[in-house]
C-alpha cells in the first residue's frame, strides 16, 4: 500500500521561527523520582476528589482520585507505588494551587493488579472502548487537557480525526519524539479512536523538516495497511499547531466563531493521547507518565524526557545537565510564545506539561517600553485567525466592549504573533486577554441580569395564571350553585320562605 500524502501550501499568516535547538527524535527514560506530588486538577473541568488517605499504601496505576458526579474531568491514578504521605493543598504548574496528593516512593514500582490487558481492542464495542478511555484518566496531551472521553462522543457528527503532531509552539518536540519512537502505538490509538468517532478518515499532520518522525509513520502506515491514513506535512510556521487553523488547512472547513471542531464535522487530538489511548487499551495502564521537552539556552543538554506525573520539574532540569552559565533563573511551562512562567523547579510535572523553557539571559532582555501605534498593519498581517489587531486595540481604548465582540476579540487564540511582529512594542496579546475577560464578566451580568427579568415575567404570568383560574372557580361555583334545577328550586323555596316571613311581619 502506498501511503498518501499531501504537502500543505504556505499560509498567508503566522511567523516562522528559526530551527529549533532541541534533538526531536531522541527520547531519554526519567529514573523513577523518590517522591511525586499529583494535582487533583490538572484537566479541563472540576478538580477531581481523592479516594484514597494517607497512610494508604498505593501501587503504580491505582486510582487515587475519581471524577464529581456530573461534572467534567478526569480520573487519577498513583505514579509510582508507594506510601501516600500527606494530601494537601499545593501549587501547580498553570494554575494557582489544587488540593494534591503526595507518594513517597517504595522504588518498586510495583503495578496494580487490577489492570486490565487486551490483545485486540478494536473487538472491543463502542462503549467499551469509550468506557475505558474515560477509565485511564486520559486527557488531551497537546496542552488543553480537555477529558478525552468526552471530546470522543459517538454519534457527535465527526467524519475526519486529525492528528496533531504539528507542535504549535517553536522550540518543543515532545511530539516529534513519540511519533520517531511510538509511531505503532499511536496509530492503533488513532485507530481506536475511529471506532469510537465512527468516522471515516485520519489525517497525521506533521510539520515539514521532522524526517524521522515522517519515515517512522510512513513504515508503521505501511505495515498496518489501513486506507483511512493520510498523512498531511504542513509548513513549520507558527501557530500552525493550532486547533482550528489545521482543520481549516486539512479539510477547507471552517470552525464557527464560538462553535466547536465536531460543528465541522472534524476534531484535533494530539498524537501523545492517541499513544495514551492504545496503551490504555492494551496494557491497561492509564495516564502515569508523558513525554517532557526541556529547552532553552538555560540548560546545559536539551532534550526529551519520559517522566512520571507528579515528577519535580527539577528532576527534569538536572536530567538536561542542570542550569547551564546563561541561565535567567527563570522557568516557563509551553512554549516562548504561549508559555506559563513557574515560581520555581519544584512544581510537580503535571498531564498539561509538555514543556519546561529555561531562557538564557539574552532571551529576557527588558522589553523596550511601548509607544504608539503607528498602524503599520503588520499585526494583521500574522494573525492567524484573520483579526486586526490595531482595530481591536482602538475600540478597546474607547472601551466599547459590544463593538470588540462584534469584531471577533472572543476568536483570538492569545497566540503572540502580534506582540512579536508590534514594532511599537505594543503587548497586543496582554491587552486582549484581560479585555476578554472583562468581555466575558460584561456578557455574563448581562446573561444573569436577563435570567432574572425573565424570572420576573415568570412569576408575573403564574401570578396571572393563579388569579385567573381562582376567579374561573369563583365564576364556576356560582354557576354550579344557580345553573342546576335542583338549586334553582331551593333557591325559589328560600325566596318563598323570606317572602313569607315578610308577610307575617
Amino acid at each position: 500500500m502506498t501511503v498518501p500524502v499531501i504537502v500543505v501550501a504556505q499560509p498567508d499568516w503566522g511567523i516562522r521561527f528559526p530551527e529549533r535547538p532541541t534533538a526531536g527524535g531522541e527520547l531519554q527514560v526519567l529514573p523513577l523520582p523518590n517522591s511525586v506530588c499529583v494535582p487533583l486538577q490538572q484537566h479541563t473541568g472540576t478538580e477531581a476528589i481523592a479516594v484514597v488517605q494517607p497512610g494508604e499504601h498505593v501501587l503504580t496505576g491505582q486510582p487515587i482520585a475519581a471524577i464529581r458526579d456530573h461534572t467534567l474531568g478526569a480520573k487519577l491514578h498513583a505514579p509510582i507505588s508507594g506510601t501516600v504521605t500527606r494530601i494537601q493543598r499545593s501549587a501547580v504548574p498553570g494554575r494557582r494551587e489544587s488540593l494534591s496528593i503526595f507518594i513517597e516512593s517504595d522504588g518498586r514500582d510495583e503495578r496494580w493488579p487490577n489492570y486490565l490487558s487486551r490483545n485486540n481492542p478494536l473487538r472491543l464495542s463502542t462503549r467499551e472502548l469509550r468506557q475505558a478511555v474515560i477509565e485511564g484518566g486520559i486527557v488531551g496531551l497537546g496542552g488543553a487537557t480537555f477529558p478525552a472521553g468526552v471530546k470522543l462522543n459517538p454519534g457527535s457528527g465527526v467524519d475526519t480525526l486529525i492528528l496533531n503532531g504539528a507542535e504549535c509552539e517553536p522550540m518543543i518536540s515532545c511530539d516529534e519524539a513519540l511519533m520517531s519512537n511510538e509511531s505503532p502505538l499511536m496509530l492503533l490509538g488513532a485507530q481506536i479512536m475511529l471506532r469510537i468517532l465512527e468516522a471515516d478518515e485520519c489525517i497525521i499532520a506533521i510539520k515539514q523538516g521532522m524526517d524521522a518522525s515522517f519515515e517512522a509513520i510512513k513504515q508503521a502506515l505501511e505495515k498496518l495497511q489501513d486506507d483511512r491514513f493520510r498523512i498531511a506535512l504542513v509548513p513549520p510556521v507558527y501557530p500552525i499547531g493550532g486547533e482550528a487553523q489545521l482543520i481549516q488547512m486539512l479539510t477547507d472547513r471552517e470552525m464557527p466563531s464560538g462553535g466547536l471542531p465536531w460543528d465541522c464535522g472534524a476534531i484535533c487530538q494530539n498524537v501523545a493521547t492517541a499513544a495514551a489511548v492504545a496503551r490504555q487499551l492494551t496494557s491497561g495502564e492509564p495516564l502515569i507518565s508523558r513525554i517532557v521537552t526541556v529547552t532553552g539556552k538555560g540548560v546545559r543538554n536539551p532534550g526529551n524526557f519520559l517522566a512520571r506525573i507528579g515528577t519535580p520539574i527539577s528532576e527534569l532540569v538536572a536530567a538536561a545537565g542542570g542550569y547551564s552559565e546563561q541561565a535567567a533563573g527563570s522557568l516557563v511551562m509551553g512554549g516562548p510564545m504561549m508559555g506559563i512562567r513557574l515560581p520555581g523547579d519544584s512544581l510537580p510535572v503535571t498531564k498539561a506539561c509538555n514543556c519546561i523553557y529555561a531562557p538564557g539571559v539574552d532571551e529576557l532582555a527588558n522589553k523596550p517600553a511601548e509607544k504608539a501605534c503607528i498602524r503599520c498593519g503588520d499585526c494583521a498581517t500574522v494573525c492567524p485567525v484573520n483579526l486586526m489587531p490595531q482595530l481591536l486595540l482602538q475600540t478597546l481604548k474607547v472601551s466599547d466592549y459590544e463593538r470588540l465582540g462584534q469584531l471577533g476579540l472572543p476568536d483570538c487564540i492569545d497566540c503572540g504573533c502580534c506582540d512579536y511582529v508590534c514594532p511599537s512594542d505594543i503587548p497586543l496579546t496582554r491587552h486582549f486577554i484581560d479585555a476578554k475577560q472583562n468581555l466575558w464578566e460584561i456578557s455574563f451580568e448581562k446573561r444573569r441580569a436577563e435570567k432574572a427579568a425573565r424570572r420576573i415575567s415568570e412569576r408575573e404570568k403564574r401570578q396571572k395564571r393563579d388569579t385567573d383560574r381562582r376567579e374561573q372557580s369563583f365564576e364556576d361555583q356560582i354557576h354550579a350553585v344557580t345553573d342546576t334545577e335542583a338549586a334553582k328550586q331551593k333557591l325559589a323555596a328560600l325566596l318563598q320562605r323570606v317572602n313569607q316571613k315578610a308577610d307575617d311581619s
